[in-house]
């Protein structure tokens, strides 16, 4: 079973730490190869997903979210052979509220059951923004 939606307690904890400022989002996304909609209709997991990003976009940009960073899975070069990302993306929001303002409302939880249904597992992985280091081991406070 994979990993679709954060539990409450997560939730709660991520809504907890409402410091000022942005927050980054690191999405990893694994696609069904066949969408599971409970009632029972044909799409694939692409088409699924697609559909949510369709129907919740217009929510994440109303609250300021936007997309800073996008890739394509190649290769896993560290981590387990058998794993990889159909999408992996950096969406940023502008603070903690707008996330969970986004998470209640009534379009995206109507929209969020296409990426229930075409997500097979996925991370979503919170960041606080930080300047660039100059090196791999420079951790910028």
């Amino acid at each position: 079973m994979g990993h679709i939606d954060p539990t409450k307690e997560v939730f709660a904890q991520f809504k907890a730490n409402d410091r000022p400022g942005p927050i980054h989002m690191l999405n990893l996304v694994r696609l069904r190869a066949q969408a599971a909609y409970p009632d029972g209709r044909k799409a694939t997991g692409a088409e699924a997903y697609a559909a949510y990003g369709r129907e919740s976009g217009p929510v994440f940009e109303r609250l300021g979210g936007k997309i800073v960073w996008q890739g394509r899975f190649e290769l896993m070069l560290i981590g387990p052979p058998e794993e990889r990302w159909d999408h992996a993306f950096i969406a940023e929001y502008p603070s903690v509220a707008a996330f969970a303002e986004m998470i209640r409302d009534p379009v995206y939880r109507e929209a969020v059951k296409h990426r229930q249904a075409g997500v097979e597992d996925s991370r979503l992985i919170r960041h606080a923004v930080l300047p660039v280091g100059k090196t791999f081991g420079e951790i910028p406070k």
